[in-house]
């Protein structure tokens, strides 16, 4: 089982931490009181889940006996990492300005400034705990990345959902990006091929032997493979891509499937819509259907 604990001053960045780790797939708990960790834990465990991620800040109880908890866990066989996050005073006054947010331990008779350092000093134990970042300078997608890297969050966390459609009835409105394949051969004009979709094992013997249709293939994986470590570094966690014929049943149909195919196979997690192919037409066999002029 593997804890990674999240803390340090408010401000800094702990939120965007948490948000990466649960994008991630760590089972994540926010602002636990440090008396309760074990207790979350062996709950957790039973529960099985074997990765978490919590913050603890300084408003946490018990607080000085976290260390002993830590030793605890690590005893037991827990793998623990602590990720500490801070910053300069002048980098939190600005945030703060900017966010229009009240501090943790903001009173009547302290000022930001003496709250922020009034938190670091209560935060002392745990910051020599572990690993810190100083994320003065760092803009959130930065910090993001340095988070990824340092606790090996990789792209696994990145959803691909392929989606087929017949551009006739519209874009899918939730298309990040749209391909085009209407430019190739056709088997609506095929009256044989014409009541089956790209799922059918005659189309796709067909369009599997077409030399256009194999290149338009070639030249999207080549795309995807150049472009989707960018768009995981952008820390997107869904991403649709669109595959549009004319009418949404045979070229998109069986792009789409040889797309999603192609990575499975490289360990790309991926969905699969075939939007335009209504129930009663997603054919289990080479049966002709009954609407044999739709396309």
């Amino acid at each position: 089982m593997q804890l990674i604990l999240v803390s340090g001053l408010s401000g800094s960045g702990k939120s965007i931490a948490l948000n990466v780790l649960e994008d991630g797939g760590y089972y994540c708990v926010d602002n636990l009181p440090a008396n309760l960790l074990l207790e979350v834990m062996d709950f957790l465990a039973d529960a099985g889940h074997d990765r978490v991620a919590v913050s603890i800040d300084a408003r946490s109880a018990a607080l000085p006996e976290l260390p002993q908890h830590l030793a605890r866990l690590a005893k037991d066989g827990v793998d623990c990492r602590v990720l500490y996050l801070e910053a300069s005073v002048p980098a939190l006054l600005r945030r703060f300005s900017e966010t229009r947010r009240r501090h943790p331990l903001a009173s009547a008779g302290l000022t930001l400034s003496e709250a922020i350092e009034r938190e670091r000093a209560m935060l002392a134990g745990v910051a020599a705990l572990g690993q810190r970042i100083d994320t003065s300078g760092l803009q959130p997608r930065v910090l993001q990345n340095w988070i990824r890297d340092m606790l090996g969050v990789g792209p696994e966390s990145l959803t691909l959902l392929f989606e087929s459609f017949a551009f006739r009835d519209g874009l899918p409105l939730d298309a990040d990006w749209v391909l085009d394949a209407r430019m190739l051969p056709n088997p609506h004009y095929d009256p044989q091929l014409r009541p089956f979709t790209g799922k059918d094992a005659a189309v796709i013997e067909v369009l599997g032997r077409d030399e256009s249709v194999q290149r338009w293939l070639a030249d999207v994986r080549t795309l995807l493979a150049h472009w989707l470590p960018e768009i995981v570094r952008e820390n997107r966690s869904y991403v649709t891509v669109a595959i549009g014929c004319t009418g949404g049943r045979h070229r998109s149909v069986y792009l789409a499937e040889r797309l999603v195919a192609w990575l499975n196979q490289r360990g790309r997690r991926c969905g699969l819509l075939h939007r335009d192919l209504l129930p009663d037409r997603r054919k289990e066999s080479n049966a002709p259907a009954t609407h044999g002029d739709a396309f």
